[in-house]
């Protein structure tokens, strides 16, 4: 009998050409391939203890319908828990180095009789944005990306791939899709030039406008943290980090649900049309080359994105500093900005330094919670954050509570690509419509999240922030 992988791909597909208005060239690839198969089985003898045969075996395991998704999930669990449980002690050693040598920096300018303006814009804003950044953001980043691409390099991502190409069909979407959002959870400009891999100008698009609810790089630090404060308890018992652990495990489902969600709306209303189908052939499993595996994630995907979010934290740290120290009426300019927010954000569960937070880091989704930080802060310097502890206590001073801090998360995961994400919307689409309804449907959701959320709570009785 032919292998159940290779059966299971090609009776949908068979199935698909049968009932669907499938394109020829579809179905001249599902003859072809059915065929091919046909000929391989007649006349290639094989060895039971072949190595294709393990992979069958972990095939009908991992791909089926009762134990894959739970394994699924179970992985994601445990790459989010060893982050979170190994990311803490070296975020508090990489701050304490960076704020001594801050320090050593402030006596420098003070002997050089600079302004304290100048001063403030290049100490307190740009470098110790630049340092909260690194300090918060590498450790998670040098545990969580060498894991994924581990799971890449061993040959499960296809495996997730095929998993949930069924489900994308039921949206009215094309399975090629589930790759482009696995390219999302690396960085989002990224899974929409991933795209292009999708022949059908309509399903093309319905890829690009749903990308953004893949939580990329620079928004799984946030979610992370927020979880381990408010969820996990500081992350101090293990019961608190596997709590952490599924929170972000639940908030990057949420992520794919609505993905299906908005995929089945969008192609029943302006993008309808019939889905197409695709041949998944999927890689034979490898064994990981671990060193150089750890080395690639450091230097392509750490490296990278640590190297993006200093190179926009460094500037947006000045223009924090300036909004939070330049007064107009004796009020500083973020607090006029965050007066005209507050209704909006605490309508909806959240307050106005929040959203001004998310708006000023449109450049890049790394900044949000350093900017959330300064601007809390009357003086707009972001102060020494030497554990999650220290965090907690800045944030719950602020009149957080685990509602408030489930709805960041929620914003985080639901709110506008970033702007390097929306450019690139607009170049391949070659039309402002795309990127403009690709900021406002995700947007418009997370306040909606966020009202629910806040609703649900103040309903349970739970005590809302401020």
């Amino acid at each position: 009998m032919p292998g159940r992988k290779t059966n299971q791909v090609f009776d949908a597909a068979r199935h698909l050409a049968g009932g669907m208005t499938a394109s020829y060239r579809d179905r001249m690839v599902t003859v072809l391939y059915a065929r091919a198969e046909a000929i391989a089985f007649r006349a290639v003898e094989k060895n039971a203890k072949a190595r294709w045969d393990l992979d069958q075996r972990l095939d009908a395991i991992l791909t089926s319908r009762v134990w894959g998704y739970p394994i699924m999930l179970a992985l994601l669990a445990f790459v989010f828990w060893l982050t979170l449980e190994g990311a803490d002690y070296p975020s508090t050693l990489l701050a304490n180095l960076f704020f001594a040598f801050q320090d050593m920096l402030s006596g420098l300018f003070y002997r050089l009789g600079a302004p304290e303006w100048l001063h403030g814009i290049v100490v307190l804003g740009m470098y110790r944005t630049l340092a909260w950044v690194v300090a918060v953001m590498l450790p998670p980043m040098a545990i969580f990306f060498p894991m994924f691409t581990l799971l890449e390099d061993l040959g499960y991502l296809p495996r997730i791939a095929f998993n949930l190409d069924n489900f994308f069909k039921k949206a009215g979407a094309h399975g090629k899709q589930a790759l482009t959002m696995c390219m999302g959870f690396g960085c989002n400009a990224a899974g929409v030039v991933g795209c292009r891999i999708i022949d059908s100008p309509r399903e093309r698009l319905l890829a690009i406008l749903t990308n953004n609810f893949s939580p990329c790089n620079g928004r799984f630090p946030t979610l992370i943290t927020l979880a381990g404060i408010f969820m996990g308890g500081f992350l101090t018992t293990v019961s608190g980090t596997v709590l952490a652990a599924l929170t972000v495990t639940g908030i990057v489902g949420l992520g794919i649900i609505l993905m299906f969600f908005t995929s089945w709306l969008l192609s029943r209303t302006i993008l309808k049309g019939v889905p197409s189908f695709f041949v998944l052939e999927l890689p034979p499993y490898r064994p990981p080359q671990v060193l150089q595996v750890i080395a690639r994630s450091i230097l392509d995907r750490t490296i990278y994105v640590l190297a993006r979010a200093a190179l926009v934290a460094a500037p947006a740290g000045a223009l924090t500093w300036v909004l939070a120290n330049v007064h107009l009426d004796d009020l500083s300019i973020i607090a006029h900005l965050t007066g005209w927010l507050q209704p909006l954000g605490k309508t909806v569960g959240l307050d106005g330094y929040i959203l001004l937070a998310f708006v000023l880091g449109l450049p890049a989704n790394e900044i949000v919670l350093p900017i959330l930080l300064m601007s809390y802060l009357s003086t707009g310097m972001l102060t020494e954050v030497d554990s999650l502890a220290a965090l907690g206590e800045i944030l719950v001073g602020n009149g957080w509570t685990w509602v408030t801090a489930l709805n960041v998360m929620l914003f985080s995961l639901l709110h506008w690509p970033c702007g390097t994400t929306l450019l690139t919307i607009y170049k391949e689409t070659k039309s402002l419509k795309w990127p403009l309804l690709a900021a406002v449907i995700p947007t418009a959701m997370g306040l909606a999240a966020c009202f629910l959320v806040k609703l649900l709570a103040g309903l349970l009785g739970a005590k809302l922030g401020g």
